[in-house]
């Protein structure tokens, strides 16, 4: 007979299944061959995220540097594109960290419905408005970052456990950031900090975080599929690298001293927030531009 904790694998399962059968089922389902590049960004993302670092900032980064996709696409792409790699990420640390099933259930049922509702509302967005959006939440993502590297985070307890209100303020904490994670922000920084506020083992953040990561992200994907805002060859490049990226960390690696790729990555992130925010600036200004009236640029032109 499965105990409480053996039927929540198999609803990981199942939701495996069910998220595998939307996204082969969608209009994009022959997205084309991953070239070896999207690959090794699935890896390696993949990889520093088992380890603590997280995978949506860095890639949201590499997309935005090397214009991989249209900025409205981004969210999509890192919500449908990291959601296998993550699912089998939250069997490993569901199995290892014997957080309590309760606390750990519903804290993960609350960043799904946050995810399920941010989704359907950030898939109708406008580019400057994911733009905005994204330009923030790198933005927050590096600061967590920052704070990491400088030991500013809560210190946190020794509890597996959430009671009373403390469980009510978690479950709440853990709808908004399932909303904010549709827009690329990640989980793992403001997971942390949440369940070390709330006196739990830091460790905790860890299955908390891939268990909620695990549910919230293929029910945000299948909102982005549905929307067809994401880029389908490279969500299989970063689904079929990362896999393995997940098990040399998981098994192989285990630990790193992360504190300098910390630091890259905070100088990558900031760099791509306010390459974000400069583009929704930009086209803000195009659209008040009235017709007929050149720009600066086409100003220029004309006149060689």
């Amino acid at each position: 007979m499965l105990n409480a904790r053996g039927w929540l694998f198999v609803a990981l399962g199942a939701f495996t299944i069910v998220w595998l059968w939307a996204w082969f089922r969608s209009k994009n389902r022959a997205p084309g061959v991953p070239s070896l590049f999207e690959l090794f960004l699935g890896m390696i993302t993949n990889f520093f995220d088992t380890l603590g670092i997280g995978s949506f900032a860095p890639s949201a980064s590499v997309f935005k540097f090397r214009h991989m996709m249209p900025d409205e696409q981004i969210p999509g792409t890192l919500n449908v594109g990291h959601a296998l790699p993550t699912l089998l990420e939250a069997f490993l640390f569901i199995a290892i960290v014997k957080v309590d099933i309760l606390t750990l259930v519903l804290l993960m049922a609350a960043s799904v419905c946050g995810a399920w509702f941010g989704a359907g509302i950030v898939a109708k967005w406008p580019r400057r408005w994911v733009q905005i959006g994204m330009g923030i939440a790198l933005l927050a993502a590096a600061s967590f970052f920052l704070m990491t590297n400088l030991n500013l985070l809560p210190a946190g307890g020794n509890a597996l456990i959430l009671q009373h209100w403390r469980l009510g303020v978690g479950v709440v904490g853990s709808l908004f950031l399932g909303a904010l994670m549709t827009l690329g922000i990640g989980l793992y920084g403001p997971c942390m900090i949440l369940v070390s506020l709330l006196g739990m083992d830091p460790h905790a953040a860890f299955p908390i975080m891939m268990g909620s990561c695990a549910f919230l992200m293929p029910a945000a994907s299948v909102r982005f599929i549905q929307a067809g805002s994401y880029s389908p060859r490279i969500s299989l490049g970063l689904a079929l690298g990362g896999l393995p990226g997940v098990l040399i960390a998981a098994f192989i690696v285990k630990s790193l001293s992360l504190t300098a790729v910390r630091w890259l990555v905070v100088v990558a992130v900031v760099y791509a927030a306010f390459a974000m925010l400069r583009s929704a600036m930009q086209g803000s200004a195009a659209a008040r531009k009235p017709a007929g009236v050149p720009s600066a640029e086409e100003a220029k032109a004309k006149l060689y």
